[in-house]
């Protein structure tokens, strides 16, 4: 289950960086928010959740899960383990609120730069949260 969460991760990246690169291109050149652009922000938010889904699976047959039902005081006490028993999956929860919030808002846009600039914000963000607690060490 950690090989797989791990090797989605990557997806889930490729999707989110693709969906906002799309969205300042979009945004900065006045294009047409076309079906396109649309799919990417619908197959990034579909992947996502994926992801997630994955993530909340391994999460509770993790040998951190344990620890922090066990003794939290230690978990919370070392840094490697607290960011991964607790950090990444807030965080991780925390982008995927924030991709949803920004797949809802931009359906209630008029405009075609309004919703290319919600994708890059909302999507934006989310990348950002991902990228800063992802446990590189463990990863690469």
């Amino acid at each position: 289950m950690k090989d797989i969460h791990s090797y989605w991760a990557y997806l889930v990246l490729a999707f989110l960086a693709f969906a906002v690169v799309n969205a300042i291109i979009g945004f900065t050149q006045n294009k047409e928010f076309k079906d396109k652009d649309l799919r990417i922000g619908l197959f990034t938010l579909i992947v996502s959740y994926i992801q997630l889904l994955i993530g909340f699976a391994w999460y509770f047959m993790s040998p951190w899960y344990k620890a922090l039902k066990t003794d939290p005081s230690a978990v919370m006490g070392d840094k490697a383990t607290r960011l991964l028993a607790v950090e990444h999956p807030s965080m991780m929860i925390i982008a995927i609120v924030l991709i949803t919030i920004g797949w809802s808002k931009h359906k209630k846009k008029t405009t075609d730069a309004a919703r290319f600039k919600t994708f890059a914000i909302f999507y934006g963000l989310a990348l950002l949260i991902i990228l800063s607690r992802i446990p590189w060490s463990n990863w690469i």
